[in-house]
């Protein structure tokens, strides 16, 4: 990767970055623009968040920079931070005055003090983020690298400024931002650097989970996820955050016959997954959709490992998990449980001959997730024999046209029984209980199995039909 500065620096010309010169110049205070902003800049990646330390109060430049911008400019102080945020047209500029930080070993929150930009660069996390541009008047544009960064960054290394000993301890989530950027970015970590990620990795337990998802969701949507998580299974992290993947490693072999590795088999879905679809829940769904496999694996001497009902075991594994990550407990987890459990359903279809009522349950089962549901299968055909996979994808074409016919005809997704429990009830005058619900499924289960049209008529001529097999005579005025 080659960087021409000259070029770069003629991107700072803008209302926005014009407007803090004047002002930082105005109040006599020395601005940089700092952090991700200027890394950004040198790969060519278009950011709205721009970061300016300032050797002096960022507040009152911020204040400053946002009556200048005029009414479409709002401005937020956070006094206990001494930082500010101003919002103008969809960009967001961070202000903060340079300082340096001191921390105690039980916590990532630091004590802060008043500092010099070499202070406020010695705190950064990577040398790729340690650069600051000049943007006053004078020197406007001046290339502040102590660190060597711009180096690092063409060479597409990560490593710490300082010691990474004391970066990572200091703040522990710093590793696993070092992860997320060779995730993103396509970077490598330095030796030293990730070996000291290795010898702290047990210090990522003082960070909240919060904040640990938060830079795991970034690592679930780069281009490449395995990336990210085979990093994170080799410092050991992953064995800290999700020890239900690290589960998944390592292959058995019994009477000569292995399976596969369901570690690197989860990786791959994910990444065949992230070339058709950024949806970050479909993501985990793929993250998670074998995770009940250890606890399913069995030997059998005729049929090999097998591992049955594994899809219902995950699902039953994640409640659980999401408590522990602090994931959502809505319909988030809903619709990951809903996928995991059912994401054999469409592989068993596409092997054996499609039925219509075998789509008709699906339908019915997955509902308004159908089209993710056949992502997820469809990412999860990681076959090395290129035949196998293109025979696959082949009878997946046949399963969606078969989905697309049927909806068309019957509406079967989200579909409720034409009769109700309440109905069933009023006309029999039966109380609550079992034998309304089997008279109901009974309808439901023959619009399912083709028996009868999805119709109000059809539906009561075949409730009263199966009632008086059972003894019942309906009221009928």
């Amino acid at each position: 990767m080659e960087i021409d500065i000259v070029e770069i620096l003629s991107k700072l010309r803008g209302k926005i970055i014009e407007v803090v010169t004047e002002e930082a110049d105005r109040l006599q205070v020395d601005a940089y623009l700092i952090g991700g902003y200027v890394r950004d800049l040198f790969l060519n990646r278009r950011s709205k968040d721009i970061d300016v330390v300032c050797v002096g109060s960022g507040i009152q430049l911020a204040e400053a920079v946002a009556g200048n911008l005029g009414e479409k400019a709002s401005v937020a102080v956070f006094k206990n931070f001494g930082t500010a945020q101003v919002k103008y047209l969809g960009n967001s500029i961070e202000f903060v005055g340079a300082r340096k930080e001191s921390y105690n070993s039980h916590s990532r929150k630091p004590a802060v003090e008043n500092g010099t930009l070499e202070d406020d660069l010695n705190r950064r996390d990577f040398t790729m983020n340690a650069m600051a541009i000049r943007i006053n008047k004078e020197g406007f544009g001046d290339l502040i690298d102590p660190f060597n960064g711009l180096d690092d960054l063409e060479n597409l290394l990560i490593r710490t400024p300082l010691d990474p000993d004391i970066t990572f301890s200091d703040d522990p989530l710093r590793m696993m931002r070092a992860v997320r950027f060779t995730s993103q970015l396509g970077f490598f970590i330095v030796p030293e650097t990730f070996e000291a990620i290795e010898r702290n990795k047990n210090r990522l337990e003082i960070v909240s989970q919060e904040r640990i998802i938060d830079e795991l969701n970034k690592i679930i949507l780069s281009p490449c996820p395995s990336v990210g998580f085979e990093l994170l299974e080799k410092t050991g992290l992953l064995e800290i955050i999700l020890p239900e993947l690290t589960a998944l490693k390592g292959v058995e072999t019994k009477e000569g016959i292995g399976h596969k590795d369901n570690f690197s088999h989860t990786l791959k879905v994910m990444d065949n997954l992230a070339k058709t679809s950024d949806n970050l829940w479909l993501r985990w769904a793929a993250l998670f959709h074998d995770i009940g496999k250890p606890k399913s694996k069995r030997f059998d001497p005729k049929l090999g490992w097998t591992f049955h009902t594994h899809e219902y075991i995950g699902m039953k594994m994640l409640k659980d998990i999401f408590i522990r990550l602090k994931l959502p407990l809505n319909d988030k987890l809903k619709y990951v449980e809903k996928l995991v459990s059912l994401h054999l359903r469409p592989i068993v279809l596409a092997e054996d001959e499609v039925t219509d009522s075998a789509i008709r349950r699906l339908l019915f089962e997955a509902g308004d997730d159908i089209d993710d549901l056949m992502l997820l299968c469809e990412a999860d055909i990681t076959s090395k024999n290129p035949e196998k996979v293109r025979q696959f994808l082949q009878n997946f074409q046949l399963v969606r046209s078969k989905l697309k016919d049927i909806e068309a005809k019957d509406h079967i997704r989200n579909f409720q029984p034409p009769i109700d429990g309440l109905q069933i009830m009023e006309l029999f005058h039966l109380p609550p209980g079992h034998e309304v619900g089997e008279l109901k499924a009974a309808i439901k289960d023959a619009i399912l199995d083709g028996k009868i049209p999805n119709e109000y008529e059809a539906a009561y001529n075949y409730l009263i039909q199966i009632a008086g097999e059972k003894g019942l005579k309906a009221d009928i005025h």
